[in-house]
């Protein structure tokens, strides 16, 4: 089973998902970006740390939270609501960038997207 950490935009993601129930049901029925798994556990739902991109000190605050909580994070996933704000809403963040920092400093594979709803 995959333990996924999702982080979600702070500032669209209860506009474009609201409760973020459509990474929810994407993870339960194995759609979009969770197709890859043979079964998906939400290990934890985090918001980015908001605008101008503090990404890097979010994922760390929650990845010592899943430690001190003997929590298995396998995999993180930028949510797709992550990648429309990037795409419609003029978010700074480059989200390749992030990527390839998330996967160096915790040496989990990260992916980019969640769902296509």
């Amino acid at each position: 089973m995959a333990n996924v950490l999702i982080v979600a935009c702070n500032k669209i993601r209860d506009i474009s998902c609201i409760a973020c129930l459509k990474c929810f049901k994407a993870a339960q029925l194995k759609e979009g970006e969770f197709a890859r798994y043979d079964s998906v556990q939400i290990a934890g739902l985090s918001g980015c740390g908001d605008c101008p991109g503090l990404v890097m000190p979010k994922v760390g605050l929650v990845m010592e939270m899943a430690d001190y909580l003997l929590q298995d994070v396998d995999a993180i996933h930028l949510a797709t609501c992550m990648v429309r704000a990037k795409n419609t809403a003029a978010c700074p963040i480059d989200l390749n960038d992030i990527k390839a920092k998330l996967e160096a400093k915790y040496g989990k594979p990260v992916v980019i997207g969640t769902h296509n709803y």
